[in-house]
């Protein structure tokens, strides 16, 4: 009988320990996409590149994985970083704004933007996220897509590709 209530114990603190960690993984790691700026593109010309993004704990429990455990997402910040061509400077933009939106919608939210990006800013830049908006709809959706709108200040010779980085800020939500 002693084993059984100390297994039954041991049981009750792992799951409550896992729900723990989830949650962590959460609001702690950021949703991620891959965007490629094509060499083709023209400079002085509003343009759009969309990509899928995902996040650790989808990769590694899979979509829908307590989703109804959090509430009030919020964008925390979001941060573009070069990844090719080595040294690749963020100053090739004039401007930068991402959008998210769900898979299945045409829906979408500006969700940070950066204007008169200087041409010295090197591989990585923080852009200006609006914090006051719900994201919820978006992140309990099956799909996030992110959408990253921009203009060149200077023709590009191989095309780059940038790392979008959404860190969020959610509460705990009491699922019964």
């Amino acid at each position: 009988m002693k084993k059984l209530v100390l297994g039954f114990i041991v049981l009750v603190t792992f799951f409550s320990a896992c729900s723990a960690v989830q949650s962590v993984i959460r609001s702690t790691f950021p949703y991620t996409a891959s965007l490629i700026i094509p060499k083709t593109d023209k400079i002085d010309t509003l343009l759009s590149v969309r990509s899928q993004a995902s996040t650790l704990d989808q990769i590694i429990t899979g979509y829908g994985s307590n989703t109804k455990a959090i509430k009030d997402v919020r964008i925390a910040s979001v941060k573009i970083d070069a990844n090719a061509p080595l040294g690749q400077s963020i100053g090739i933009f004039k401007s930068i704004k991402i959008y998210i939106s769900r898979g299945d919608s045409s829906k979408e939210l500006l969700i940070a933007s950066r204007n008169e990006i200087p041409s010295n800013v090197g591989n990585s830049i923080m852009l200006d996220a609006d914090n006051t908006a719900l994201v919820d709809e978006f992140i309990k959706g099956s799909t996030v897509r992110i959408r990253m709108e921009y203009v060149l200040r200077n023709s590009i010779s191989s095309e780059i590709n940038l790392k979008a980085s959404l860190a969020l800020s959610v509460a705990s939500n009491k699922v019964k």
